[in-house]
């Protein structure tokens, strides 16, 4: 008994942390808005895009000038035989231009595949929210459902620690056998195992709690209310799916990013047209000249043809048109996958809503036979190993309510997340969305170095 109780207070420090309350209780959509805010796996998705978004500015590039000035000083000095002794010394600066004319519309398609690309990384950063919003949703209810299974493995434990306590009692009266005792001392060690893995399971819970959410979990409430969001068919939850998830709008992007890519391998077959400059001013002195000075400038068309490359652009072509394949036959496994899921989870809430009714009864039905069992072994006509039998079914029932209840509500945001739906705006979180909306535009201005320049 030293033991038990030992094992109940080390353990009371984990549950107390985590069982519901209604003051100063927190709330899933409180759980939810500190995990959008602060989770690190949001955040890089976040700046992936902004980094994704440079593409556009390095592609648009190649379509405007380029600009560069260069300077040089230098110094000489000769010694000829039979001569004067001379020195030289030259300062001269360059500016040069160069800027692309014409490259059979590349750069276009490049432009185009860098800005497909950044949409690709977009649609990424909202299935990164849904994947973590739905990651807190299930940290969440596991640390509710195992911190009642905990509670609910003490009260069993208790229960057991009274039937040996009465056995015993039972068989100095002369009213019980020792097989009576031992089989509820048998009982008894085997609450204490389960109660040990549950106290386990619900400290792992605690720890994927704090990984998504930020902090440990405190005074949970397992209510949610969802208004109108969940999808009140399967066909609606499919078409939402194939309308707005993310995935699936980011593999349709991929397919963009590809058909780009194998244009602007096409168009490397053709003709490069360039425009070169540049303006040249130089400084000298010498010995015996003294100083001068010099300025002058150069302009040419370049155009490049190519003709054979030890077959570089073919391969780039087959690989291009190959990928664009490719990506549309991913776009095709997406939208099975992203169907099988919403299938998945609506057949999974639909489930446990019936596994609820069922516990339910059969918790109410089973706690009277407990009762009724316990009644009849007083009198004589059961047994101690009925009344074991009858307690562990009740436990049984009570457990499977309470995988059922959380089983059902990580369900329903399942079917929120499969439906494409899983998102701030839709859970109504306090929260400002992440956007890289605003850096994008800015890449977008294609003189922004100029801008820097003037600034300083």
């Amino acid at each position: 008994m030293r033991f038990l109780g030992a094992m109940r207070a080390g353990a009371l420090a984990v549950v107390l942390s985590v069982l519901p309350a209604t003051v100063h209780a927190e709330s899933l959509r409180a759980a939810l808005e500190s995990a959008y805010q602060n989770n690190p796996n949001i955040m890089s998705a976040l700046l992936n895009v902004k980094a994704t978004a440079e593409n556009i500015a390095l592609a648009k590039s190649g379509q405007l000038p380029s600009l560069g000035l260069s300077s040089s000083l230098g110094g000489s000095w000769q010694q000829p035989q039979g001569g004067e002794f001379n020195t030289a010394a030259s300062f001269s600066t360059s500016l040069n231009y160069s800027q692309t004319l014409f490259d059979n519309y590349k750069t276009d398609a490049e432009i185009e595949q860098a800005r497909a690309g950044t949409e690709v990384a977009k649609y990424a950063l909202r299935n990164a929210e849904q994947n973590v919003l739905l990651a807190v949703v299930q940290a969440y209810y596991a640390v509710i459902r195992d911190t009642q299974l905990v509670q609910l493995r003490s009260d069993n434990m208790a229960f057991f620690d009274a039937q040996v306590s009465s056995s015993e009692d039972r068989l100095r009266l002369g009213e019980g056998t020792k097989i009576d005792v031992s089989q509820a001392k048998t009982r008894q060690v085997a609450a204490v195992a389960l109660y040990r893995s549950a106290i386990a399971s619900l400290q792992t819970s605690q720890a994927s709690y704090e990984r998504w959410v930020g902090h440990k979990p405190k005074n949970l409430t397992s209510d949610f209310n969802f208004g109108k969001s969940l999808p009140t068919s399967i066909d609606s939850a499919i078409a939402s799916a194939q309308e707005r998830h993310p995935a699936l709008l980011s593999a349709r992007a991929a397919i963009r990013v590809a058909q780009a890519g194998s244009d602007a391998a096409s168009a490397s077959f053709g003709p490069t047209l360039s425009l070169i400059g540049a303006i040249d001013a130089t400084t000298g002195y010498t010995t015996q000249q003294g100083y001068g000075s010099s300025v002058g400038g150069s302009a040419k068309l370049s155009l490049s043809i190519p003709i054979y490359s030890g077959g570089a652009l073919s391969a780039s072509l087959r690989k291009a048109n190959i990928q664009q394949i490719q990506s549309e036959v991913d776009a095709l496994s997406a939208r099975d996958e992203i169907k099988e899921s919403v299938i998945s989870a609506w057949s999974t809430l639909q489930n446990s809503t019936s596994q609820i009714d069922s516990a339910q009864a059969a918790v109410g039905s089973s706690q009277l036979v407990v009762d009724g069992t316990i009644q009849e072994r007083d009198v004589g006509q059961k047994t101690t190993l009925d009344v074991l039998n009858a307690q562990a079914e009740l436990t049984t029932a009570r457990e499977s309510l309470i995988t059922a209840r959380s089983t059902k509500m990580i369900a329903a945001f399942s079917l929120l997340a499969a439906s494409g739906k899983l998102s701030p705006e839709v859970l109504g979180l306090r929260v400002a969305m992440h956007s890289a909306d605003g850096y994008i535009a800015n890449v977008e201005d294609v003189w922004a170095e100029l801008h820097a320049l003037s600034d300083d």
